[in-house]
């Protein structure tokens, strides 16, 4: 059977929201600022439902097996594009990694954001996730900024 990626219902939200406490189970270890117990990173009915986002599943075998969205965000005054394409979500179940799923999401999310005119894309990874930077790397994405943080609740000034 051929995987088959299409647009996310609101019939999928369960998967979804498994997809979901999957994705946070996985960043946890790598961003301290993640609080601890029962959260959300989406509003994934409202991503499917809203005209300027849509989510992207991979369906194999009536199993969803890979999920992104993508949403067009108003971008800073000063840049040369107006819009921008922010893409997230991108969750595939360890048991289907390695199946080329992701890079099926996003060719979707891809296609969805050129359908609209929208040619800058953005998304956020881990900088201690080599896989998936590799991934996006392949997929075409470059490193563009550096988001640096520090905590100073413990610091003496």
């Amino acid at each position: 059977m051929t995987p088959i990626v299409r647009k996310a219902t609101l019939e999928d939200l369960p998967t979804l929201l498994e997809f979901e406490q999957g994705l946070i189970t996985a960043e946890r270890p790598m961003d301290s600022t993640i609080k601890d117990g029962d959260i959300s990173y989406y509003d994934i009915s409202l991503l499917i439902k809203n005209d300027n986002s849509d989510v992207f599943v991979v369906d194999f075998d009536n199993t969803i097996v890979a999920s992104g969205y993508a949403k067009i965000l108003d971008d800073r005054s000063y840049l040369k594009h107006d819009k921008q394409g922010y893409l997230g979500f991108m969750f595939v179940p360890k048991e289907h990694r390695g199946k080329g799923l992701n890079k099926l999401i996003l060719d979707a999310l891809l296609k969805w954001c050129k359908e609209r005119h929208v040619f800058e894309l953005r998304l956020d990874v881990y900088d201690v996730n080599p896989s998936a930077i590799k991934a996006y790397e392949k997929a075409g994405f470059e490193k563009h900024l550096i988001n640096m943080r520090l905590n100073i609740e413990n610091l003496d000034f």
